[in-house]
């Protein structure tokens, strides 16, 4: 055991939580940078793009390194966002508060001031928060113009973007925004138009797109792209609206399977019924437009079966994700329907079942015969001789093995859906007797799947009975714009969908196989960005517009007077001790938590290039807080400049490039959590006093340059 004391002016897990942050500055931000980390072991690379994925990728052999890490994790389970302004405050406050150390100020000073202002900055900043009913109207009215859709002559590139919602259903696929959809199925000669055949296609050259455009009026195919609606119909084509003149109609789609009913609405149509929620999700992107335009689609689906269903318009638990490597991210889309990815072997038994009603069962557990539930409780006075049986081996892993496939078989099961893992042996008999059995499938979507078929999870197969078995699933092999199935060698896309799912299947492609699980965080960050929004019933105005708010409130409070006798003192911060003691420390405590915000700010601009470097964007965050208290009222000379779009960006937002003037918004519950979250493993840290390490490390650490820093005992 060896026993190390903590130096208070140099505090070493604070230097650690420090360095360990510093790694993140660059996750700050719309305007990211993204981060190549590399397996020594199997020389794989992954581009991450988080602060999770950053975290989980380093070597946290520190207890403060540990810390982070749950620290950031449980912000991750719990909002999905957040976690790089928790990591970078982490850094910025732990050498704040080093600082404080350095100048002698108390370790209970500095915990205690630095939590009232913290809680002090955070019920200061309410009047900061905008509900989301006055989000959806400003965002319609100042990006949707309603003489828009009268002039189709005067359609500005800044609503083009906003338009670029595609209101075109099937029952197969909902396509991304910005994918040309070609409908070569129609003509004079058919009756019918097959969109099974495909909707999906790269995205096309622009020379290629303006070869497709026809006059209005035109009955041959019409093919738009970008910003454009599509209007096609095998009797009646026209082409309503050109690349850069867009206007919006209200699609509307039928829920059952097999029926397209997809049309666009006259000049009549309100813009915002359909995309007031698809403007919010802009606005909360910071400058995610993949992402996106991916979750539009989902959410013009959800909203149109919501006004059929009377469902929430936006459902997170509906919506699931497949990643495919080896196509152009332009493939990437939206399906109906739960796609997923199986082996050859399975994909033959989905060949043979394809277009057929299946009987489907649901397991709510492993799929193996050593599997036991949280609740089992072992038997008194019972010896366990082996726990785990070769079920390859022996007479009773056979005996298991051919109780459960009979069990399948009795009950006619086609389609098990398991929540965890399957019996690899289990598996090939299941296929040999054509059963198709998937693993590791989300309760969500097991729960999706059980309100449509009727089926009833189990826990163990000997629990199944016939009322447990649902029916009406369909299987079928997941097939591209050219309707050929996707062969990606080892894993096979399928699809499995049943009459009035609501499930929806972001299908995420690319062909950078290192670049796979950026694009799936970046797409789940910006959902669940939306969910807590709808949840919140509100949001922050971003751009810096909060943080700049906490500064100038730090710096009121650092200057005022603060006496013991104070009422108002008394009134803000409510500890009676503090009262008394931070009349001393406040001058010192205090900027340095505001040092935090301030640094915060000025690495965002950096990073999104509206400063050159930190002392600029210094110098810009000082004129602010200037003309803030001079205006007398520093949130309404935000809520001024947040209106004018000029508030610490120079510009219009992170889609100023392509003509958008989006303000941007933050989470509300989802910032203030990551601010405590980060401040509280701060002081934690502070407040240790000693490391004691124990285990067989002891000549380790008598050859480590450290070693005069430890007792071993």
């Amino acid at each position: 055991m060896a026993f190390r004391d903590v130096n208070a002016r140099r505090h070493i897990g604070l230097q650690q939580l420090s360095s360990l942050a510093l790694a993140g500055r660059t996750l700050l931000g719309p305007m990211k940078s993204c981060k190549f980390i590399v397996d020594e072991s199997t020389n794989q690379s992954t581009l991450i793009c988080s602060a999770v994925r950053l975290i989980e990728s380093l070597d946290l052999t520190t207890a403060a390194g540990q810390l982070l890490n749950e620290t950031i994790q449980a912000q991750n389970k719990e909002f999905k966002t957040g976690m790089s302004t928790l990591l970078f405050l982490v850094g910025a406050w732990s050498n704040a508060v080093v600082e404080c150390l350095q100048q002698n100020v108390p370790v209970s000073a500095i915990v205690s001031v630095m939590s009232e202002g913290l809680n002090s900055c955070c019920e200061r900043v309410q009047c900061l928060q905008i509900a989301i009913h006055d989000v959806n109207k400003e965002l319609c009215s100042s990006s949707v113009k309603p003489n828009a859709f009268k002039n189709k002559t005067h359609q500005t590139g800044r609503d083009s973007l906003l338009n670029a919602q595609i209101c075109l259903y099937s029952q197969k696929d909902i396509s991304a925004p910005e994918e040309v959809i070609p409908i070569n199925s129609c003509s004079h000669q058919e009756n019918d138009c097959n969109f099974n055949k495909g909707l999906v296609s790269p995205l096309a050259s622009f020379g290629s797109i303006a070869s497709l455009v026809k006059p209005a009026g035109d009955r041959s195919t019409s093919v738009i792209s970008g910003s454009d609606v599509i209007a096609s119909s095998c009797n009646k084509q026209k082409l309503t609206h050109s690349r850069y003149f867009s206007t919006l109609g209200k699609c509307h789609f039928s829920s059952q399977q097999g029926n397209f009913q997809g049309y666009l609405s006259g000049p009549s149509a309100d813009p915002c019924e359909c995309y007031s929620l698809g403007h919010l999700a802009m606005a909360l992107s910071h400058g995610n437009q993949a992402s996106v335009k991916l979750l539009q689609s989902i959410i013009t689906y959800q909203q149109e079966r919501a006004e059929h269903s009377g469902s929430s318009q936006f459902n997170i638990a509906e919506i699931v994700t497949c990643c495919l490597l080896g196509l152009p991210e332009s493939y990437s889309h939206v399906s109906p329907g739960f796609v997923t990815l199986v082996s050859p072997e399975q994909a033959t038994v989905i060949k043979y079942f394809e277009d057929k009603p299946l009987r489907i069962l649901l397991m709510d557990g492993d799929l193996t015969e050593q599997y036991r539930h949280l609740g089992f409780n072992r038997p008194c006075n019972v010896r366990t001789i082996l726990e785990h049986p070769r079920l390859q081996e022996g007479r009773e892993g056979d005996l298991w093995l051919s109780s459960m496939l009979d069990i399948l078989i009795s009950f006619e099961v086609n389609l098990v859906l398991v929540k965890g893992n399957v019996c690899e042996n289990l598996m090939e008999r299941c296929i040999a007797n054509g059963i198709l059995v998937i693993g590791s499938v989300t309760r969500d979507v097991l729960c999706a799947f059980g309100e449509v078929t009727s089926a009833q999870p189990v826990t163990y197969l000997t629990q199944l009975n016939a009322a447990c078995v649902g029916s009406g699933a369909q299987a079928e092999l997941w097939k591209v714009c050219d309707g050929r199935a996707m062969d990606l060698s080892e894993l096979m896309p399928v699809r499995i969908k049943a009459q009035g799912i609501p499930l929806l299947t972001a299908v995420l492609t690319t062909t950078v196989a290192s670049k796979m699980q950026l694009i799936e965080d970046q797409l789940w960050t910006l959902a669940y960005r939306l969910h807590h929004a709808l949840n919140d019933k509100k949001v922050f105005l971003g751009g810096g517009a909060v943080e700049l708010l906490c500064l100038s409130h730090i710096q009121m409070l650092a200057e005022q007077p603060l006496q013991p006798a104070n009422k108002n003192a008394m009134k803000e911060f409510h500890n009676p001790w503090l009262a008394a003691s931070a009349t001393e420390y406040k001058s010192v405590v205090l900027p340095a938590l505001a040092s935090g915000w301030k640094k915060y700010l000025s690495v965002v601009m950096c990073n999104t290039a509206k400063a050159t470097s930190e002392l600029e964007a210094c110098t810009l965050v000082d004129h602010h807080l200037k003309k803030a208290a001079d205006c007398g009222s520093p949130s309404a000379y935000i809520w001024k400049e947040f209106r004018r779009g000029d508030l610490l960006r120079g510009g219009s937002g992170p889609f100023a490039d392509h003509g958008v003037g989006l303000n941007v918004y933050d989470n509300v519950t989802a910032k203030t959590e990551a601010w405590r979250r980060a401040l509280d493993l701060v002081l934690l840290v502070l407040q240790t006093d000693a490391e004691i390490i124990t285990g067989p490390k002891k000549n380790q650490l008598l050859k480590s340059h450290a070693s005069s820093e430890f007792l071993f005992l």
